[in-house]
């Protein structure tokens, strides 16, 4: 089992950075997979950014203006968000998942355990 807790959330002018931080505890954190989803209002959950041991992921609505980083001694993974834009507004959701690889780390249901979320607000 895996607990994760997301923080660092807030409300930033458009421009702005943020830095996430996902704290995990429970199983061997390197063990897993890391991951960021994001969901804004009336729309699906979408892939942010990835990390494993082979690398690091990143979805296109971010790519480029964020960077994932893990520390194991800490169990905690980071994403740092810069030249934030209103559409960057939603709640973001740290994951876990074992099985995941190159081939699916932006599927959902490869991760097994989610964080409750931190929310993000981009002001124009």
């Amino acid at each position: 089992q895996v607990q994760l807790v997301e923080s660092g959330g807030g409300l930033v002018q458009a421009g702005g950075s943020l830095r996430l931080s996902c704290a995990a505890s429970g199983r061997t954190f390197s063990s897993y997979a890391m991951g960021w989803f994001r969901q804004a209002p009336g729309k699906e959950r979408e892939f942010v950014a990835a990390i494993n041991w082979s690398g690091t992921y990143y979805g296109d609505s971010m790519k480029g203006r964020c960077t994932i980083s893990g520390d194991n001694a800490k169990n905690t993974v980071l994403l740092q968000m810069s030249s934030l834009k209103p559409e960057d507004t939603a709640v973001y959701y740290c994951a876990a998942g074992s099985q995941v690889n190159y081939l699916n780390y932006d599927v959902e249901r490869r991760y097994d355990y989610w964080g409750h979320g931190t929310q993000v607000t981009v002001s124009s």
